[in-house]
C-alpha cells in the first residue's frame, strides 16, 4: 500500500496541497482528476519521491518513503512523468531498456519485446526518439515505465503516471488503460492523473478530485462522480448519466448558455 497522511506542500510561500489523506492499494486503479492548477502534479511528484513535503509523509508498503534509496525506490515504483527531455540521440529501444536501470529483471530482452508489442511500439524500436510523433513518444515513455514492473514479483509494486494518455488519439488511449487493467493482476497498484472524465469513469477503481490544493472527494467511482462533486471542482455543469452498454458512469457536460454564469454564482 501507499499511504499518505496530511500532505502540505508550499512553493515559494504559497500553500498548493492542504492536508491530504490517499492510500493506493494492490489492484487498484486509482485516478486523479481536478482543474489545471489543483495541485495534481505536485501531488504526484510528493507520492512518486521527487519531491518532499516539509509537513506530512508518504510510505510506501509501511516504510516512510525518505526511507528508500534510489535502488530499493525502484525496485517499489516505477514512474511516467507528464513530459521527458532526451538530448541524446538514443533509438527507441535504448528508451525502453533506461526502465530496466537498477532493475534485477531475469530476462531483459524477452521483457522489452513483450511490453514494445503490448504497447504497439516494437515496430517503433531503431527509430531515433527525436524523430517520433508525440503519440509514439507517449507510448514509449509508456513502455520505460512499465518495462520496469513487468516482471511479476513476489512483493506489492506500483506504477504512477501522470497524463499518459495526452498525445494519445482514442484507440491509444483506451488501449493503453485496459493495458494497466491486466497489470493490476500483478499485485501492482496504478495511480494516474488525468484529463478525460469518461475515461476515468470507464477504467478507474476509485477517484480522487482534487481543486485549489483541497480533496473535494475520494473514494469509489460511484460516490465521488457525481454532478455536486464536479460542479464544485469544475465550475461547470455536468451532468452524470449511465452509459447504455457498460452500465458505468457516463459524464455530460451541459452546454454553454447565457445563464450559466448566473449559474456559477448562484451555486
Amino acid at each position: 500500500m501507499i499511504k499518505a497522511d496530511n500532505i502540505n506542500f508550499w512553493i515559494k510561500n504559497r500553500r498548493v496541497l492542504e492536508n491530504i489523506y490517499l492510500q493506493l492499494n494492490v489492484g487498484e486503479l486509482k485516478v486523479v482528476l481536478g482543474p489545471n492548477g489543483a495541485g495534481k502534479s505536485s501531488l504526484f511528484k510528493i507520492l512518486s519521491g521527487e519531491a518532499t513535503c516539509k509537513l506530512g509523509a508518504v510510505a510506501y508498503n509501511g516504510r516512510n518513503l525518505q526511507q528508500y534509496n534510489a535502488a530499493h525506490l525502484a525496485m517499489v515504483r516505477s514512474v511516467m512523468p507528464q513530459s521527458s527531455q532526451l538530448s541524446f540521440p538514443f533509438f527507441a529501444k535504448e528508451v525502453v531498456e533506461m526502465g530496466l536501470m537498477n532493475i534485477n529483471n531475469h530476462n531483459p530482452t524477452y521483457s522489452i519485446q513483450e511490453v514494445m508489442l503490448q504497447t504497439n511500439t516494437w515496430h517503433l524500436k531503431n527509430q531515433l526518439y527525436g524523430n517520433l510523433s508525440g503519440g509514439e513518444k507517449q507510448r514509449v515513455q509508456f513502455s520505460r515505465a512499465l518495462v520496469q514492473i513487468w516482471e511479476e514479483k513476489p512483493y506489492p509494486r506500483y506504477l504512477l503516471l501522470d497524463e499518459p494518455t495526452s498525445s494519445m488519439d482514442i484507440s491509444q488511449q483506451h488501449q493503453l488503460l485496459h493495458l494497466l487493467l491486466g497489470l493490476k493482476k500483478r499485485n501492482i497498484g496504478i495511480l494516474v492523473i488525468l484529463h478525460d472524465l469518461n475515461l476515468a469513469a470507464l477504467y478507474a477503481d476509485s477517484l480522487i478530485l482534487l481543486k485549489e490544493g483541497k480533496v473535494i472527494a475520494n473514494g469509489v467511482k460511484d460516490e465521488v462522480l457525481t454532478a455536486e462533486n464536479l460542479f464544485q471542482t469544475f465550475d461547470y455543469p455536468i451532468e452524470v448519466l449511465r452509459h447504455p452498454v457498460t452500465g458505468k458512469p457516463l459524464i455530460a457536460p451541459q452546454p454553454v448558455h447565457t445563464n450559466f454564469q448566473q449559474t456559477i454564482k448562484s451555486a
